[in-house]
């Protein structure tokens, strides 16, 4: 009796610690920085200052911390809305080339860690 009351504590246990921890903890941020650079984001975007469009660092703050925060900025780089540049002029986002979501993923989650 008092091994199966230890396994189940130890159970719950491993259970809680797993849900506390954020299924994008682990950013991969070369692949990030590689897939940003490949798809010319530099053109429009740097980290920490304003280009044509918003810093990471802007965007960053924007979005984290918000539970939908991953999924609008995926949005944003998978479905070309309609985008404002500094000069006021509204353009097309351009479309991130890659179609895998766990690249989308790393990418957004590697902005929101800025």
């Amino acid at each position: 009796m008092f091994k199966a009351t230890l396994s189940l504590i130890a159970s719950s246990a491993v259970l809680t610690l797993a849900t506390l921890t954020p299924a994008h903890a682990a950013v991969d941020a070369a692949a990030a920085q590689a897939v940003f650079k490949d798809n010319e984001c530099t053109k429009c975007h740097a980290v920490d200052k304003e280009k044509k469009g918003p810093s990471l660092k802007k965007i960053s703050a924007k979005y984290k911390g918000k539970a939908d925060g991953q999924a609008k900025l995926i949005d944003n780089f998978t479905k070309g809305a309609k985008v404002k540049t500094d000069d006021g002029k509204e353009v097309d986002h351009k479309i991130l080339d890659s179609k895998d979501v766990a690249v989308q993923k790393n990418l957004a989650d590697w902005i929101l860690s800025n």
